[in-house]
């Protein structure tokens, strides 16, 4: 198959950018047609979410696995099928698509989309890493594009509820905020000569922008989230949702990017392929509310103090605030607020943003970038946290907790994290001494990039990647 650079996808394209002026406004009652990108579990799931809506019809599936395609045709029949996404792209009939891919394929795949008269709805983390999350900002503004994330909860009535009960006094002053994503995962192993690949999976449009390393994990399909060349790990995998949330509940989006990050922790227990950690812990300076997160994705929770107001997060407490007069604590579709002895003072209940796929198609038909709950470049920044805790623990060296309490002294909120790490290494059996353990430095920013002594060429390095040849994500979009 022709490997298509960027230029010439865009000049061999039947819509070409000459169409994107032309493209058609949708009136109220008018088909929207959707290619699916992507059809794994996230992808077909999406795929049958859409279709639901009024008026939207899923006219193309595409996904490099033939047999993804196959099984999203049952639910769909009348739709074209293909393996390579540029076939959607240059169809005309096409409104919009919906990208489910590889985390790798995200921003390449949406800006193609934009560059062809396409709007995009596309999971998150909308990109790999930051400059590229911001190249389709670009892409999204350039060609005038309803770009929509995949941060469901921002559709969810719930966010509204929790902002207008802080709003209103009863728990006083936000002093910091805690995230927690307690999951178990298993290890993804390890073989000892190269994974080679279904032949049912078109392999070179798998990798895309990624580069081509041998595979030693057993199985090629979404494992690779816990891999750096195609995927950004636990933090990346959960944490746009759950960053997303705190930064349209706390902050408003008023804070774009934090001043200052640090993180630690590893990949421990499982001698496996992945070289993501499975255990993870960060600090964010937003310059205003300190921001605490923690990841466990080992199978042993207990050993946390009983009285651990925290406890209640491995179930669905995804977000603590924590007040002058109590704190709220809650999860996707739920939560509540109690006072300072942990009576609960009012409790919440929401949809997990059922609404979000309605809500981008809304936007579509209105074209009106503020009628979206998940606009882009707001969740380009939710995603951009998450890059900034990888790589602040990727730069990280020989793991100390003295070093690592000293770090913050006298902010008892990060002590509280560092504890909770050892009880959950000692939960599991682990060393805490164990080399695979690191702990970096704390990394300044302006805006979205290093700062001062932290812009070092392998911090600033982490800020993008190196594209393969034919997929590069352009610097002029």
């Amino acid at each position: 198959m022709k490997n298509y650079t960027r230029r010439s996808f865009i000049q061999t394209s039947a819509l070409g950018v000459a169409a994107v002026s032309a493209s058609k406004v949708l009136g109220a009652n008018e088909r929207i047609r959707i290619g699916s990108i992507g059809l794994g579990g996230r992808g077909t799931g999406s795929a049958n979410w859409f279709s639901k809506i009024p008026g939207v019809e899923i006219s193309y599936l595409c996904d490099v696995e033939e047999k993804h395609v196959k099984r999203a045709m049952v639910a769909h029949p009348q739709a074209k099928v293909t393996t390579d996404l540029r076939k959607v792209l240059e169809d005309k009939d096409i409104d919009a698509v919906v990208i489910s891919t590889c985390n790798h394929w995200h921003v390449l795949a949406a800006i193609w989309a934009c560059q062809a008269g396409k709007d995009v709805y596309v999971e998150k983390p909308i990109s790999h890493n930051i400059w590229e999350g911001r190249k389709l900002v670009e892409a999204a503004r350039k060609y005038d594009r309803i770009v929509q994330g995949g941060t469901q909860q921002r559709s969810d009535p719930l966010q509204s509820e929790i902002k207008a009960f802080l709003d209103s006094g009863v728990l006083g002053k936000i002093k910091y905020v805690r995230l927690n994503r307690y999951g178990r995962r298993e290890s993804i192993g390890r073989v000892s000569t190269p994974l080679k690949p279904p032949a049912s999976t078109d392999y070179d449009l798998w990798l895309g922008p990624a580069q081509d390393q041998p595979i030693y994990r057993e199985k090629l399909h979404y494992d690779w989230h816990w891999d750096w060349n195609t995927g950004n790990g636990e933090l990346g995998n959960w944490g746009p949702h759950i960053i997303d949330d705190m930064r349209n509940v706390v902050f408003r989006d008023k804070i774009k990017m934090p001043k200052r990050v640090m993180a630690g922790g590893g990949r421990l227990e499982w001698d496996d392929a992945g070289n993501t950690p499975n255990t993870h812990f960060v600090y964010y300076d937003t310059g205003d509310v300190p921001v605490v997160m923690d990841v466990h994705n080992l199978p042993r929770q207990k050993g946390l103090r009983a009285n651990d107001i925290y406890k209640r997060r491995r179930t669905s407490a995804f977000l603590v605030i924590e007040c002058e007069n109590g704190y709220y604590a809650g999860g996707r579709g739920g939560g509540a607020a109690y006072d300072k002895d942990g009576k609960q003072i009012k409790k919440f209940k929401g949809d997990g943003g059922r609404g979000h796929a309605e809500n981008f198609i809304n936007g579509m038909r209105s074209r009106k970038m503020a009628d979206l709950n998940a606009e882009i470049e707001d969740i380009h920044y939710s995603s951009a946290w998450c890059h900034l805790g990888n790589i602040a623990w990727r730069l990280g060296s020989k793991y100390d907790r003295q070093e690592a309490e000293g770090r913050l002294k006298g902010f008892q909120p990060w002590n509280d994290v560092i504890d909770d790490f050892h009880n959950h290494l000692e939960a599991n059996e682990i060393n805490a001494n164990d080399p695979k353990i690191k702990l970096g430095s704390l990394l300044e920013l302006d805006g979205e990039t290093f700062t001062g002594p932290s812009a070092t060429p392998e911090a600033l390095s982490l800020l993008t990647r190196e594209y393969r040849k034919g997929y590069e994500v352009p610097n002029k979009v």
